[in-house]
């Protein structure tokens, strides 16, 4: 196939315009900072399945696992499957429970379940860690457009971040759902017809003598650490839990994590597939241009199109949800703290202007980003390090005699302890922060006298 940019370009221009027009169109009925965030807790089951798959599909499962396929094979999908696991329990244990309590945020969540001071370190933990997992999604896109049309990387992710900045500006949660659903539809159809044309390329037997569940690269220790790690962002992550909260009701949040986790076992395995499928047709190229590769190589422009709208659309639908989320953070837990009266107006108006400046922050930081997969697994290193064990034992707080000092202690001692040594240790973090949530809740029982904020 002879590769054509100016279709592609012009394909990719169309969507991009689209999705903006689709995002500020439902900005009209973002007036309330309930319908902002939380699109006025009116998501059924079928548009919140869609929005959450969407949201999960982004640099790390598409371009950084097709990265993975191709340099370790079959095991690569455990990225995707790790983050499946964490939602299934999430489905089966937790998510009714995350929607009956009615909160905006899950530092919110954490507030309620402890006080006021873990709310707050809560909050700066997943600003901190959330600005990197953005930063990783406007990097993605920018190594994506730049595989298609030259190496201008920096042009295409200031391009691609003011997209999805602006129409999250504009319209908040409302304008994310309307432009998922879209984007999701999009992917779909762009990952079926590079794996009908991959297929046809590579031959039937491309997955013959792949190991899996283990391979050479990847045994049981790796697997574990991975499942810990990365399952834990599902398990209790801030932009999942922005879905659930969204859910019209407590069975609707369930239904849809469980149709979410379903449907993300197939695609984990279709796109380590096309990795490897990479790895056979053209193994000179790098890793995490897999994707872009076999779609520029093997498709018709058209075709080429369609796929690149794709591939861009997962890495927007993910970015976008997780800057919204960073913007509740900022808004709610923060500005709401430093001035418990503020109007809704105020609210909303430091919304818009907190996702502009979190989204600059994130591309500035994205223009020193190296690489997708190990800068999110840093991102959800540091965050599973310090938040993960004090919020899923606080359902269970007061049999468990946790106190808001051990969960505090728990939080900070984990998230540092995973930013100084995660690297190395990946499950470090969430040691030392159970450790210290237990120790500090049974060993000062006095602090159980804290009030709650």
């Amino acid at each position: 196939m002879v590769y054509d940019p100016w279709t592609t370009g012009l394909l990719l221009a169309g969507y991009l315009l689209a999705m903006t027009a689709v995002g500020a169109a439902a900005a009209r009925r973002s007036k309330t900072v309930e319908g902002f965030f939380l699109a006025e807790r009116g998501l059924g089951p079928a548009i919140l399945t869609a929005t959450l798959t969407a949201t999960i599909l982004g640099a790390s499962s598409t371009l950084g696992m097709a990265g993975l396929g191709f340099r370790e094979g079959l095991t690569g999908a455990w990225w995707l499957l790790s983050g499946t696991a964490g939602l299934l329990i999430l489905s089966f244990f937790l998510a009714e429970r995350v929607r009956a309590t009615g909160c905006f945020t899950l530092p919110e969540l954490l507030g309620a379940t402890y006080d006021r001071r873990v709310r707050l370190a809560a909050s700066a933990l997943i600003l901190v860690s959330w600005v990197g997992v953005i930063a990783a999604q406007i990097v993605a896109s920018g190594k994506l457009l730049g595989i298609l049309f030259g190496p201008r990387q920096e042009a295409f992710m200031v391009a691609a971040a003011l997209v999805f900045v602006g129409y999250t500006a504009l319209g908040g949660q409302r304008s994310i759902v309307k432009t998922d659903a879209l984007q999701l539809l999009v992917l779909l159809l762009g990952l079926a017809l590079v794996s009908w044309r991959a297929l046809q390329l590579a031959g039937p037997d491309l997955l013959a003598g792949e190991s899996f569940p283990t391979s050479e690269a990847r045994g049981w220790p790796e697997v574990a650490g991975l499942v810990l790690v990365v399952g834990s962002a599902y398990l209790a992550g801030p932009d999942i839990y922005s879905r659930l909260l969204s859910a019209s009701d407590p069975g609707t949040a369930r239904r849809a994590a469980l149709a979410a986790a379903v449907i993300l076992v197939p695609i984990a395995f279709v796109i380590t597939a096309l990795g490897i499928a990479a790895r056979a047709l053209y193994p000179a190229i790098l890793p995490e241009e897999a994707l872009p590769v076999l779609m520029a190589e093997t498709l018709s422009p058209l075709g080429a199109g369609i796929v690149a709208a794709a591939l861009l659309s997962a890495l927007i639908s993910s970015a976008d949800t997780t800057l919204l989320t960073a913007t509740s953070i900022l808004a709610l837990d923060l500005f709401g703290a430093a001035k418990p009266d503020a109007s809704a107006g105020e609210i909303l108006w430091v919304s818009r202007a907190g996702c502009l400046l979190i989204g600059g922050v994130a591309l500035l930081s994205a223009l020193r980003l190296p690489e997708i997969i190990s800068n999110l697994l840093a991102a959800y290193t540091v965050f599973a390090g310090g938040l993960i064990v004090p919020l899923v034992a606080g359902f269970e707080r007061e049999r468990l005699r946790l106190t808001p000092s051990g969960a505090l202690a728990g939080l900070l001692g984990g998230g540092t302890v995973a930013l100084l040594f995660g690297g190395r240790w990946p499950l470090l973090g969430m040691a030392t922060s159970a450790v210290l949530l237990f120790a500090v809740s049974w060993l000062l029982p006095q602090s159980k006298r804290l009030i709650r904020g």
